[in-house]
């Protein structure tokens, strides 16, 4: 191998190393929508899927089939038939799913079972196994729509999924379930995926689909200037949900968002949405720090929170070093304690290990970020890209068109992260009379509309 190639492999595998130790044993849920399996991208799923699974990660991997049952209803001259997002399933649709269940997971078994010399599946053993883990009940007659054998889950075998995954097999499921008198119902992946997840309370529910992820604006196409929000806090993701229209089908933005918060508030700690189109889009995702698609997260389990008056301690403790060392601006407990409300922190085990504040120019449209620390136990782990990330949701929060820092050492941090530099004069007026000309801080602005 060239030299360079050594140059760039090496530094690239350590950095993947923490998340390969951090995610061994967690169990993840990967819901893959039939559109990924009909344009051909099954191969490589499972090619990425049984190398995750080779590091240690417990997979069940739910897969749906939309275009494969419209395909089979087509051969009979068949409509098929949808409310709310939801299939009508008569005789001919139950028949065309359970054809296609049983046609898809056949290719899944054999997509999992190659292991040709200098492919990447070369001696990966991966046991797959599937079976009755989930019992159903009938959506019944919903605004006067009877969905006839369409269902919804009434029950997960948590006990028979995890016996499986402890004997280091795969679990695959269908999206089907059965009565305890022995009745099938056609499911939705999405539910089926996001129900086993909260069942199982998994690490990760992944959702394999057909769009790339929640644009940064909703409200606008996805482009440089808009592009995806690669972290919805639950809250935010919740909000969010209920100021979009309710979702017909798998492009609108809500439809695989409302799973990821029914997910998150049910115990799962991440939830994904990520495109199918991106060749290895799992793997960019799970180890690549800033993914490819929309994590959201329960803020409670990473202790991302907002400060309170119990934290003044910390954050002293917390920024008194840079203080010192002249990085960043000396500040008293009073005004800490004065303006806690406006500060963001994380914390582990009751350690504050970053922070920053968020000072509001209203009448300016703008707002000045301050304070940003990270410790240095923790630097380089994301923790200063997660509290600007928090910071830049609570200033559109408040209606701000930007934020601004003032820095004297860290300025290519910032301009790595979109702020650009300005004159000392841009700033508010408020805020350029306390500016600071013998410390010729920078200024840097950065748009987060």
């Amino acid at each position: 191998m060239s030299l360079p190639f050594n140059f760039t492999f090496v530094p690239w595998f350590r950095s993947v190393a923490p998340y390969i130790h951090k995610f061994r044993h967690q169990t993840f849920v990967v819901g893959v929508c039939g559109e990924a399996i009909a344009a051909g991208k099954l191969p490589n799923l499972a090619q990425d899927l049984a190398l995750i699974q080779s590091m240690g990660v417990r997979i069940v991997l739910v897969h749906g089939f939309r275009p494969q049952v419209n395909e089979q209803l087509k051969a009979k001259n068949h409509s098929p038939k949808y409310f709310k997002g939801i299939r009508i399933t008569d005789e001919v649709a139950l028949d065309c799913a359970q054809e296609a269940a049983g046609q898809l997971r056949y290719e899944i078994e054999a997509a999992f079972s190659q292991g040709l010399p200098n492919t990447p599946m070369a001696g990966a053993t991966v046991r797959v196994i599937s079976g009755n883990f989930l019992t159903a009940r009938p959506v019944g007659i919903v605004d006067g729509v009877d969905f006839q054998h369409s269902g919804v889950v009434r029950k997960i075998d948590t006990a028979g999924i995890t016996r499986s995954l402890d004997m280091g097999a795969l679990v695959l499921m269908s999206p089907f379930g059965f009565s305890p008198t022995g009745e099938a119902f056609n499911l939705t992946m999405e539910e089926v995926a996001t129900s086993v997840a909260t069942a199982l309370q998994a690490d990760k529910l992944i959702f394999v689909t057909e769009v790339p992820g929640i644009a940064t604006d909703v409200r606008q196409l996805l482009s440089e200037d808009n592009p995806i929000d690669t972290e919805l806090p639950l809250d935010i993701a919740e909000k969010l949900l209920a100021d979009l229209p309710s979702a017909d089908k798998p492009t609108d933005t809500a439809f695989y968002l409302q799973h990821c918060v029914k997910a998150c508030k049910g115990g799962v700690e991440r939830s994904h949405i990520i495109p199918y189109a991106v060749d290895g889009s799992i793997l960019l995702e799970v180890y690549v720090h800033d993914g490819i698609g929309t994590m959201v997260v329960d803020e409670k389990l990473e202790s991302l929170r907002e400060a309170t008056v119990d934290d003044v301690g910390g954050i002293l403790q917390l920024i008194e070093p840079f203080e010192k060392d002249g990085t960043l601006v000396k500040r008293s407990r009073t005004e800490i304690e004065r303006d806690v409300g406006l500060y963001t922190v994380i914390e582990h085990d009751g350690v504050i290990f970053a922070c920053a504040a968020l000072y509001t120019y209203p009448e300016e449209r703008t707002a000045e970020l301050a304070a940003l620390t990270v410790s240095p136990d923790v630097q380089g782990q994301g923790d200063g890209d997660r509290v600007l990330k928090r910071i830049e949701q609570r200033a559109k929060l408040a209606g701000l068109d930007s934020i601004f820092v003032l820095t004297t050492r860290t300025m290519h941090w910032f301009i790595k992260r979109g702020f650009v530099q300005v004159d000392p004069d841009w700033l508010p007026d408020a805020r350029k009379r306390k500016y600071n000309w013998d410390r010729k801080s920078q200024v840097l602005v950065k748009n987060i509309l």
